[in-house]
């Protein structure tokens, strides 16, 4: 078992603890499991589950067989983890720290997600200046042309990358070296962990992107910061915008792990 934290033995609620590592035990297991297996696995008596596990199957959470006794999760867990959007969550979590963002760099700033092999904008912090970048929330870019949809493209799972790559006009209109070096520069902005380019779509405009979450994780995201008047080759400007973009994403994917 994890080594309970100070504040979570100051706060510890017993039959609570018991609960959950039930359930997080038996979610992981392929084949029903007996009280005295549960046990085991946890690391407490039988005795000492059994009011516990009578509760999680009055409540739903578990299905005990009547022939072998064994208990194994129902579908409400996952039935309830549905009702929690991805979207909304990286949402809830990322509109603060962006509009911090946007207001301590003077740039608005977007957060992408892949949807129907496009990047999408799912969320927006527009710059408090009086000359801004808007892009709606919503919109949806080819994942090769954008420095979000690149980015995300970089990081993800190589299944998902072939898909998407086969489904964009962009890269297949490429000849076998442009695909190649494409590739590439995929790999590149993974191992660099941070994308800068000049935004493909408008003209003047410069964009920087970084991921949000883990690469292996079920959600991934983008975070994008949108300038005017910086040039690619002003490297200082680059790396102060550069450094607050990864410590605001840094910021995000920490609060989502929580």
């Amino acid at each position: 078992m994890d080594k309970k934290t100070p504040t979570a033995t100051k706060y510890a609620v017993p039959a609570l603890d018991k609960g959950l590592d039930i359930l997080e035990f038996i979610v992981t297991q392929e084949q029903p499991k007996s009280q005295t297996e549960i046990a085991t696995a946890l690391a407490r008596s039988a005795n000492e589950i059994y009011r516990v596990l009578v509760g999680l199957e009055a409540r739903g959470y578990l299905i005990r067989d009547d022939v072998s006794g064994k208990y194994r999760a129902s579908l409400k867990i996952y039935n309830l983890s549905r009702r929690i959007s991805p979207v909304d969550k990286v949402a809830q979590c990322a509109l603060p720290h962006m509009e911090d963002l946007a207001f301590s760099t003077g740039h608005s700033c977007y957060l992408s997600m892949l949807y129907q092999s496009q990047a999408m904008v799912v969320l927006h912090a527009r710059s408090h200046g009086p000359i801004s970048i808007n892009i709606a929330e919503g919109s949806l870019f080819p994942a090769s042309e954008t420095v979000s949809g690149r980015t995300l493209l970089a990081n993800s799972k190589p299944e998902v990358q072939r898909m998407i790559l086969d489904r964009d006009d962009k890269f297949n209109n490429m000849s076998q070296k442009q695909q190649g070096d494409f590739l590439c520069l995929l790999t590149e902005i993974r191992e660099q962990g941070i994308h800068l380019g000049h935004n493909e779509l408008s003209e003047g405009i410069s964009d920087m992107a970084v991921l949000i979450g883990d690469p292996d994780g079920l959600v991934i995201a983008s975070l994008a910061l949108s300038t005017l008047n910086i040039s690619e080759n002003d490297k200082q400007a680059n790396h102060d915008l550069m450094s607050l973009l990864q410590n605001t994403a840094h910021k995000i994917s920490t609060q989502l792990d929580c």
